[in-house]
């Protein structure tokens, strides 16, 4: 073999080798890649499944109200926002769980319907059945809100928990308290502490039982309160405080269940005041098939002479009537004569929360003393 024969040889076998090791390196280098990019894709599905599952259902309200003027608190139309755009606004929320939503209604609260409430009731039982489901958070208008989280705390069938909240100001306000409130609201939908506790609202850092809670201010953001019951807890920055848990049956332990039905028995609220003629008012809802009445009396439940004795009148037909108070705070319970008449106690219910519970209750039985024996437990 000649020198220069010898030589190309050699130069071949040496790039051979090059390439040989090239490829070695370059393969050697994506397989490493891969490992990193499987270890990481691991990570990151172990670090979801570490974050609580929770649904967010949105019907509206002044959380997603808006107005041109970013100093304008009132006057804003309400319902105008999705929910997607709600929880881009806070992108901090990805940190707290792993988020889904549904879009239920865009409304103002103030036009709430039972065909919305059967259909917020069914997809909550529905998804919280899930065990991908870890608890709902529902976006609300605050003029109704009470009622609703009072509703779905008689018949949601699930001790996950279940969070409503809203705002007192558009999301365009220059202090809008919606996006904190969904923070929170959130935050405490994912605590495993919140589990049993039944239906709770969440506004102003403040966590209230559905049971207790009422709006007590027509503007100011701390508007909801418990009169009767204090705050159930309180929420800062998303961690959750407890200091109480409401007495009566929720959930699980509430004998309604909605899941079958297409409608509500028809309740309406009348007030007693001086010179009282609402008896007119009671004999025309009576007969445009109203089956029961709540009263919001004076004081402490008195209904003026007039509309009482008309009452009693339609009681005889088969109307029920539960006996309440304008006043939003204490007791109201009928006397011996009133309840041998039929007049049902309501005790601390406020008259809004009274009707929920009348509704649920006709849904059942239109049996005087069955329906007396709910609201004494309810």
């Amino acid at each position: 073999m000649g020198y220069v024969t010898k030589t190309l040889w050699k130069l071949t076998i040496c790039a051979m080798l090059v390439a040989t090791l090239g490829c070695s390196d370059s393969k050697e280098k994506q397989q490493k890649e891969q490992k990193e990019q499987t270890l990481q894709d691991s990570h990151n599905a172990r670090h979801n499944a570490a974050k609580p599952n929770i649904v967010i259902l949105a019907t509206g309200g002044t959380i997603a109200g808006a107005v041109d003027s970013s100093l304008q608190t009132t006057g804003y139309q309400a319902g105008v926002l999705s929910i997607e755009s709600l929880l881009q606004s806070v992108p901090e929320l990805a940190s707290i769980a792993n988020l889904e939503s549904e879009q239920i209604a865009n409304i103002d609260s103030a036009d709430m319907n039972e065909e919305i409430w059967l259909k917020l009731a069914k997809r909550v039982n529905t998804l919280l059945k899930s065990s991908q489901v870890d608890g709902v958070v529902i976006t609300h208008g605050t003029d109704t809100m009470e009622e609703s989280a009072f509703f779905l705390h008689l018949v949601a069938k699930s001790d996950k928990p279940i969070v409503f909240v809203g705002a007192m100001r558009p999301s365009t306000a220059l202090s809008a308290d919606g996006p904190k409130n969904l923070y929170n609201a959130i935050s405490l939908a994912a605590n495993p502490e919140s589990k049993g506790k039944g239906v709770m609202v969440v506004m102003n850092d403040r966590i209230q039982s559905a049971r207790y809670v009422s709006k007590t201010h027509t503007l100011n953001v701390n508007a909801f309160a418990s009169p009767n019951a204090g705050d159930m807890g309180y929420i800062l920055d998303g961690k959750a405080f407890f200091y109480t848990i409401p007495a009566k049956p929720h959930t699980l332990q509430s004998e309604f269940d909605v899941d079958k039905l297409d409608s509500l028995p028809k309740v309406d609220i009348l007030y007693s005041y001086a010179n009282d003629n609402s008896q007119v008012a009671a004999q025309a809802l009576f007969n445009h098939g109203t089956k029961g009445l709540v009263i919001a009396g004076s004081g402490a439940g008195s209904i003026h002479k007039n509309h009482k004795d008309m009452l009693k009148k339609l009681m005889q037909n088969g109307l029920v009537v539960v006996q309440n108070s304008r006043v939003n705070n204490g007791l109201v319970i009928a006397n011996e004569a009133d309840s041998k008449l039929g007049f049902i106690s309501s005790y601390d219910l406020n008259p809004q929360k009274a009707r929920v519970l009348l509704m649920l209750a006709l849904s059942k039985t239109d049996n005087n003393e069955r329906i007396a024996k709910i609201f004494e437990s309810y």
